[in-house]
């Protein structure tokens, strides 16, 4: 198997364990929509940045679909799914290789806000087709509240990952 090739596999893997873990770790409940904020997004956009869109989506669509169908919200799941998976792909799409390769902060924020209004949107809409839309009111703060603590506590975890070489860059240019 190609080394680069397994390399990023196994990353994505571990990232996907650890948006599993703290979306499971780290849950406050809102009883209105049987939902719940978490820290998972914090690493669906450590992966964006160290790995790109293709990483983040799996990280985001499998780690937080698996914690939904743990953590007893199965109900979530397909929505999760691809609620998270996009909104991976579009804050590892836009904010990536600038990150990556210079460390520019500019279009990495912007790609993790795109990511986060993604994600808010994504769940307001399934939340007014599953609750309506009160409840679905009820939520879009605390799923703001998630999207933009996670935006806060990943820049510096990425950077410092990608100070010791643990984005794709780093990981492909060692042999």
């Amino acid at each position: 198997m190609n080394e680069p090739v397994f390399r990023s596999f196994a990353l994505t893997a571990l990232f996907t364990a650890l948006v599993t873990l703290a979306t499971m770790a780290f849950k406050v409940p809102v009883p209105a929509t049987q939902g719940f904020i978490n820290l998972g997004d914090t690493f669906i956009f450590a992966a964006a940045l160290l790995w790109g869109g293709r990483s983040a989506f799996w990280a985001g669509s499998l780690g937080s679909s698996l914690a939904d169908i743990l953590s007893g919200y199965p109900h979530w799941a397909p929505f999760t799914f691809f609620i998270k998976g996009l909104e991976g792909y579009v804050a590892g799409y836009v904010g990536h290789r600038p990150f990556s390769a210079a460390g520019r902060l500019g279009p990495a924020v912007l790609g993790l806000v795109l990511g986060g209004l993604l994600m808010a949107t994504g769940y307001f809409a399934a939340e007014v087709l599953l609750y309506g839309l009160p409840a679905a009111l009820v939520e879009l703060p605390g799923n703001t509240f998630q999207a933009g603590g996670s935006l806060i506590i990943s820049l510096p975890l990425a950077a410092a990952l990608r100070r010791v070489g643990l984005d794709r860059r780093g990981f492909e240019g060692r042999q």
